[in-house]
């Protein structure tokens, strides 16, 4: 045999015994065990520490909405649709960032990990799913965004942790046409059949000066207060309607809603209320009746109310000069205050 040949032939040889050798070394004895894998990856997967860690784990430290998401529309195991916590406020379980990508079981979760974000931006979330568009199952609740509520945030009508509108108030009782003193049947469903807000998101009306309210209606109308409900509202009003409306819940008995602050807040608020005393009262009880009362009115609405004239959504240039001052636990110690007061 020519010694080119041979030598090809062991040269050959020689790399399919080191291709044969490499093969065996680099591949894992548990390849092809269920398919074209390395089936010990099953199992690794399944032991490593999830990211996504449910509702429940929420519910030691956020007992109370966990109880609302529990009893809302987002859990309704009936109609087949449960969101989980995560879906809004992103995985509760972390890996380690050396880790990305990785099988890792070390990552730090949360609470350690800080606190799990709070969505702002509740239109852009909210319409991920309940935005109108076709094809979508009619069970879905869906919305045309630019008609519904313009720029208002969901959550400024919606309990985003139980997202139906106050749940359970009965409207059958609320005053019409002339028991009414106006159309008054049509604010029932937002501001009570009496005049008491069931949604602490909205203002209660009973008791409210009827010159603030006239001013209120129609600034609704004219634009000058931005709130898409209000004003499709407001501009189907006559004005004998807006007075008759506002005498109305003028002379409705104002309540206070139950509160359960902390007597600091109370205090802290009280201490920075003297500067709101000049328009609004000592008492949360203005002295010009162009000017809204404040006392008894819900403190999550006065807290969201605050926010507007601070961030410039809602305009007023004394009311906005106020606000910025206020640092947010200000905010809160002052609705916290106002809420306690007693009935006007």
């Amino acid at each position: 045999m020519p010694k080119h040949i041979a030598r090809l032939i062991v040269l050959l040889v020689t790399f399919g015994a080191v291709a044969y050798a490499a093969k065996v070394f680099f591949t894992d004895e548990s390849f092809y065990v269920y398919g074209h894998y390395r089936g010990n990856s099953v199992a690794e997967i399944a032991s490593d520490k999830p990211k996504y860690k449910g509702s429940e784990y929420c519910r030691a430290c956020h007992v109370e909405r966990h109880a609302e998401w529990a009893k809302g529309v987002h859990r309704n195991a009936e109609a087949g649709k449960i969101v989980q916590c995560e879906a809004c406020h992103g995985a509760a379980g972390g890996r380690d960032k050396a880790a990305a990508f990785e099988h890792a079981t070390t990552g730090v979760d949360h609470p350690a990990s800080g606190k799990l974000p709070v969505p702002a931006d509740t239109v852009k979330l909210c319409t991920l799913c309940h935005e109108q568009m076709a094809g979508r199952p009619a069970e879905q609740r869906q919305i045309v965004v630019a008609e519904h509520a313009g720029t208002q945030q969901c959550k400024a009508c919606h309990n985003p942790h139980s997202p139906r509108i106050i749940l359970g108030v009965d409207t059958s009782a609320a005053p019409t046409g002339k028991a009414a003193g106006g159309p008054a049947g049509s604010c029932a469903a937002c501001h009570g059949a009496d005049g008491i807000s069931r949604n602490p998101a909205w203002p209660s009306l009973a008791g409210q000066r009827s010159a603030y309210l006239v001013e209120a209606l129609k600034a609704y109308g004219t634009g000058a207060r931005d709130n898409a409900m209000m004003a499709g509202i407001a501009k189907g009003l006559s004005d004998a309607d807006a007075q008759k409306l506002a005498a109305h819940y003028e002379a409705q008995k104002p309540a206070v809603p139950a509160v359960g602050v902390a007597s600091k807040d109370v205090g802290a608020g009280k201490a920075r209320a003297s500067a709101c005393a000049a328009c609004h009262g000592a008492n949360g009880v203005s002295s010009n009746p162009a000017w809204p009362s404040l006392a008894g009115q819900h403190r999550d609405y006065l807290v969201a109310t605050l926010a507007a004239y601070k961030s410039g959504a809602r305009k007023n240039d004394m009311m906005a000069g106020i606000a910025k001052e206020l640092s947010d636990a200000d905010v809160q110690a002052l609705a916290a205050y106002y809420a306690g007061l007693g009935s006007r």
